[in-house]
């Protein structure tokens, strides 16, 4: 009998705009492995019953997106201590019969931050002698950046949020590191910033732009958005402006997705100009 080929998925409501199977196939083709790699939508009230017949219908994993990442945290059997910390999962496989769970988001910003700023970003910006990473923004995506800069061992994290009682929420995190501040204070702490980072969805295309002035930033400071539609925030514009470097969304979205792939289909891929440069064409073909 043959070894059926390995099946991922990535699973959300909505699905359709996921640049996930452009990614995952582009690796499939890179690696010359038979597998494939499919989008699913899957509404919340029948997310549970999926998760229960992935085995059963022949899923080596996915991938999880919104609106499911908490489902998923409360249906895994089995936990990495990061996303036992962010509370949501956005990657699913199966080891030693088990249903396991991580969050990879954390760990794809921070190889994104290493592959455009350099390995020795946390120096060169400050954030590693007692300059802030300020983050913007309370959601999912900043409670997994927070984690992932906690894991680095960066001494202080800053969180500014429009309801500042979820930015205070974060805190939790690590009361001795994480601190929250009012959105009106943004500004004013500036001038103790060397990594900022805009988590909410100004910018976005249909969004308002994220109005704030850069020029109180130190001149060694890196400014990153995890919008990539567009690709060039008004944000990222105002920092490219000033001479800082300026990291964009993209690549966060890139580099989340090697470890799924190296659970389900036994290869590590990487993320590489050439997969940037699809994912770009295929961005800019739906602008």
């Amino acid at each position: 009998m043959t070894t059926p080929h390995p099946r991922a998925f990535v699973v959300g409501h909505p699905i359709a705009h996921s640049r996930s199977p452009l990614i995952h196939g582009h690796w499939l083709a890179e690696h010359g492995l038979a597998g494939t790699y499919e989008r699913i939508d899957v509404p919340p009230d029948a997310f549970p019953a999926f998760v229960r017949g992935l085995r059963e219908a022949g899923f080596a994993g996915g991938n999880v997106t919104i609106p499911h990442k908490e489902a998923a945290f409360r249906l895994a059997e089995v936990l990495t201590l990061r996303a036992e910390r962010i509370g949501a999962v956005n990657t699913l496989w199966f080891e030693d019969g088990r249903l396991h769970g991580d969050n990879t988001d954390a760990p794809g910003f921070l190889a994104h931050l290493d592959a455009s700023l350099g390995a020795a970003w946390p120096e060169a910006t400050g954030v590693a002698g007692g300059r802030a990473a300020l983050v913007l923004g309370a959601g999912g995506a900043a409670r997994a950046i927070l984690v992932g800069l906690l894991e680095l061992g960066l001494p202080r994290l800053i969180v500014a949020n429009r309801s500042a009682e979820r930015a205070e929420s974060l805190t939790a995190l690590d009361p001795t590191r994480v601190t929250a501040i009012a959105w009106g204070s943004v500004p004013a702490h500036l001038p103790e910033t060397g990594l900022l980072i805009n988590t909410t969805a100004l910018g976005m295309a249909g969004q308002d732009a994220l109005a704030l002035d850069l020029a109180p930033l130190p001149g060694e400071a890196a400014v990153a958005d995890i919008v990539y539609v567009p690709l060039e925030t008004p944000l990222l514009a105002a920092a490219r402006a000033r001479g800082l470097p300026a990291v964009d969304g993209l690549g966060m979205l890139l580099h989340q997705a090697v470890p799924g792939f190296a659970r389900w289909f036994g290869r590590t891929p990487h993320v590489t100009p050439a997969l940037r440069a699809r994912i770009v064409a295929d961005l800019e073909g739906h602008g």
